[in-house]
This record gives structure tokens, sequence and C-alpha cells, in this order.
């Protein structure tokens, strides 16, 4: 679509929101959240379940996210459920109109929460429409909008859409990463008592935040460890001088490629320490590429909490949460770097481990929030694994 061709007004008196993409398609709808526009590559995700979660998660940074799921916000908001006090992700796409809650852990209403932290949300479209053309056609650039008065200048926002940079070749994990260090101790959630504390620590992990989602965090807490996490660029001296047992490598958005720019000299040198090293996510792309493997840009990408992954060591196959646009390339692996999972979906590349060190790592989400809880193993796998190189020591 040229600009020529594009709407000259909203089809009805009452739209409050659009939706334009890079070529020029359109979406009327209703917004919530933030006024304003937000652009980002427009992505789907599948989960039914912790929209709250998906939307504070590092990962999404750069990108706008719809939701296939047609009821958002109906259980609401709260605080427990924020994987960072902000959210990365830009806006988001939802079919029906935020209803008011109706969940006894709700502390507010979706639009609200979304205001608060700088949202810009539209619902009312087609979602399964936009679904279908991103599968065809690959995650566009777009941009949402939301004016109270339905005022919109549609060649800009679609200027604005054609001109954003895209994902690939773009580091963002600097952007979310955290700037200092600081320690964790906090554990997993539980109905009857909330979020509980580390009591005797087992080992120390320190770990890389590239966009780390606070359940890993927990998670790794849960199974004995004392958390120190690091920023993004922390160098190799700043890593070893904290006398870590284990490195974990976290999740994170953007490019692995240019991320690595300041990350694989460092990832490299923690390699060559022996010590025991677990990467999920970005932190799986990155522990290939120090390896030596490649990664590429995916058409889609696997967005969701109901992705199944055969783990190829046991034959069992798991239920998992994705969140990622970028994959292992298996056939650039050395030998010494077997593939340790694989999706179901497409035989993409979902789990790595080395075949002479202590390092694995996966690009599903075993922490879930939201998801199935089937790879928890994976922690304690990483655990079992710094306590054996600690007595082998």
């Amino acid at each position: 679509m040229t600009e020529s061709t594009l709407p000259t007004k909203p089809p009805a008196d009452d739209i409050t929101a659009v939706l334009v993409l890079g070529d020029g398609t359109v979406f009327w709808g209703y917004g919530f959240g933030r006024e304003g526009d937000a652009v980002g590559e427009v992505c789907f995700n599948t989960s039914m379940t912790g929209y709250q979660e998906i939307l504070t998660d590092p990962s999404y940074a750069g990108q706008i996210i719809t939701f296939t799921f047609p009821h958002i916000g109906n259980v609401g908001t709260n605080h427990e459920d924020m994987e960072r006090d902000v959210a990365a992700s830009r806006g988001l796409v939802v079919r029906e109109n935020v209803t008011d809650p109706a969940n006894f852990r709700s502390e507010g209403h979706l639009h609200d929460w979304a205001e608060s932290v700088g949202l810009v949300g539209i619902s009312g479209i087609d979602t399964r429409k936009l679904t279908r053309l991103i599968r065809a056609k690959g995650a566009p650039s777009g941009v949402v909008a939301y004016n109270k008065a339905g005022a919109f200048d549609l060649p800009a926002l679609m200027k604005k859409a054609q001109d954003w940079p895209g994902l690939k070749g773009m580091d963002l994990a600097k952007e979310v990463s955290a700037t200092e260090n600081r320690d964790w101790d906090g554990t997993r959630w539980t109905v009857k008592d909330g979020y509980g504390t580390l009591k005797d620590a087992k080992a120390h992990v320190v770990a890389v935040d590239y966009g780390a989602k606070d359940n890993i965090l927990r998670c790794l807490a849960e199974t004995g460890a004392r958390v120190t996490v690091v920023p993004a660029t922390a160098s190799f001296d700043d890593i070893m001088k904290l006398n870590p047992d284990g490195i974990f490598l976290a999740n994170g958005p953007g490019d692995p490629a240019a991320t690595g720019e300041y990350a694989l000299p460092v990832v490299k040198k923690l390699i060559d320490t022996g010590l025991p090293i677990f990467g999920i996510c970005l932190g799986h792309q990155l522990l290939a590429l120090a390896f030596g493997g490649k990664t590429y840009k995916m058409h889609q990408g696997h967005r969701g909490a109901n992705h199944p992954v055969q783990d190829l060591r046991s034959g069992k196959v798991e239920i998992t949460s994705m969140n990622h646009g970028f994959s292992v390339d298996g056939d650039s692996l050395p030998e010494n770097v077997k593939i340790s999972h694989i999706s179901l979906f497409d035989k993409t590349v979902c789990g790595i481990e080395c075949t002479d060190k202590p390092i694995f790592s996966v690009q599903q989400h075993p922490e879930a929030s939201p998801g199935p809880q089937d790879s928890f193993y994976l922690f304690q796998e990483f655990m079992d694994m710094i306590q054996k190189h600690k007595t082998a020591a």
C-alpha cells in the first residue's frame, strides 16, 4: 500500500487506536494504556495465561506483542507477576476489549497498569488475521498509536514503521541489563507463602544479565544458589573476582551477533576456566557463537507457552515456554558440542551441551512464567554439575 492509498480517517467515530505496519496495512481499534505511539517489531504470542509476565520479560524489548488468546486482561494485574519492575515491550495488541478483572490475586485493571508502565495498547482488532499475516510474511515493523480523539497521521505512522531498522543487527541487552552488581536470594512463589528467601546456600552463581527474568533467578536460588547478578558488559576479571562456583548466561533481547561484539570475548574466557556454565535463550545463543557456531534470524520466531521440545538424551518430550526470534544453526557447531534438545515444531536447535566441559544451554525458558514446569529439572542439573565440579576440585 502506498501513502496515497492509505485511509483518510477512521471507519467509525469511536475509534481511538490504530496499528500501522511498514507495508501500509492498517488495523483500527480501541486504545488503552499510555496515549501516544510506539514502534517495533510486531510478533505474536500463543500463551493463554501470564500476559503480565510476558509484557515485563526483558527479552521482548523492541517488540509489539500480539496475543493470539482473545481474552487478555480478565485476571487483572498485581505486583507479584512482574518479571522486571518495568515493561521492556513497546506495546500490545489484543482481540477483545479489556474487561474488569475477576481474580482473587488482582490488584488493578490492565488498562491502568499498562498506562503506569508506559505501554500503548490496542484492542478490538482481528488478531487471527494479523497472526496469519506474520506467519506468511514474517514479523513486520509496525507502529501502534492511541489517541482519545481518534486523530492519526497515517502517512507519518507508516513512515515511522518503515524507517525502524528492525532487530537484526540490534544490540538491546545493554538497554535492559542491570547497570551494577546486585545480590539475589529470592526463591519461587507458592500460593500459601508467596515468594521465599534462600536459607542455606550450597554454591555461588554469577549471573550475567543480558535481560534476565526474575523467575530465572528465583529458580537458581531454589536449588540452593546464592546469586550475584552482573551487568551484560561485565568483564572477565569483574566476574572472576567474585569467586563463582558456576556461571549463568541469561536470556535477553536483540541480535546475539550484535550483543556478541562485547559478550563473546568474555564468554570464551569463561569457557576456558572449566567452570560449570548454564545458558538460557540469548545466553544459549552466545554460548553457541563462542564455540564457533552461527545464529540466524527466524521467519516468525517462537513465542508461547505450548511449544513441544524433545530432550534427545532421554527421549522425553517437554511442553515449554518460548520467546525468541533468533536460532542456533545446528550444522555450524563443532564436534565437541552436541545438540541435546530440539523443537518438535520445526526441528530447530533448543539445547546444546559440551562433551568435554561442564557446559550446557537451552533455547526454551525452563523457569516458565508463564508456562508449564516440565523443564524445571534443568536448574537442578546445573546445581548437580556445580556440586560435582566442587567435589572434583
